[in-house]
């Protein structure tokens, strides 16, 4: 009996027909949706410090390439 998902995948589902993975897969997946489990990383989201900090580098960048024009910024 296959005790990982690396086993698993290569013994029993890697031998099913494309149509029969497709249906795993769908199953999976609704089962996911239905436990309306979170799986995003918050880790990998912009927080506001994080925009300003763009926008300010943006800005110091774009002087650099552009010294000579007048500034706009109020």
């Amino acid at each position: 009996m296959p005790t990982s998902i690396q086993e698993i995948y290569s013994e029993i589902i890697r031998n099913l027909s494309p149509a029969e993975q497709l249906r795993l897969a769908t199953l999976i997946l609704n089962d996911l949706v239905q436990k309306n489990i979170t799986v995003i990383d918050e880790s990998d989201t912009w927080t506001q410090q994080d925009q300003v900090d763009l926008s300010v580098f943006s800005m110091q960048y774009v002087t650099t390439l552009f010294p000579d024009e007048e500034e706009v910024i109020e």
